[in-house]
């Protein structure tokens, strides 16, 4: 049986497919979202000032708007589209690190490591 390896260009090409993926159904998710809130309140005055910024906890966030998806809630498709927006270069961070065990390269896997965990870090300061 003759194994593959992965390799850079492979790697490439799995990264670069996640981040089609990721931006794709982001769009799709907050256009159907978009929809959902024109079709409900189409005739509706919207003032600038009406939108402001939420200090919710990530976890509150993520758990209104998991429930908000399975009622149709035009915000919780947006906001799902949005998540999914900033989740995508997560993700990407951790494909190229499990890339980068497989060839084990240990260089790249600390500086992946390093940016894995400034990630997490700046995350966990939005949970109560």
């Amino acid at each position: 049986m003759v194994e593959k390896r992965l390799n850079d260009s492979d790697l490439s090409l799995i990264i670069s497919k996640i981040l089609r993926w990721g931006v794709t159904t982001a769009i799709i998710m907050t256009l159907f979202g978009g929809i959902i809130f024109l079709f409900h309140h189409a005739n509706e005055k919207i003032s600038f000032f009406q939108f402001v910024e939420n200090d919710e906890s990530i976890k509150n966030i993520l758990e209104d708007t998991w429930k908000g998806l399975f009622v149709f809630r035009a915000r919780s498709y947006i906001m799902m589209g949005i998540l999914l927006l900033f989740a995508t270069p997560l993700v990407r961070v951790i494909f190229s690190l499990i890339g980068f065990i497989i060839e084990k390269d240990k260089m790249y896997v600390l500086i992946t490591l390093i940016v894995l965990v400034i990630i997490f870090i700046s995350l966990s300061g939005g949970i109560h």
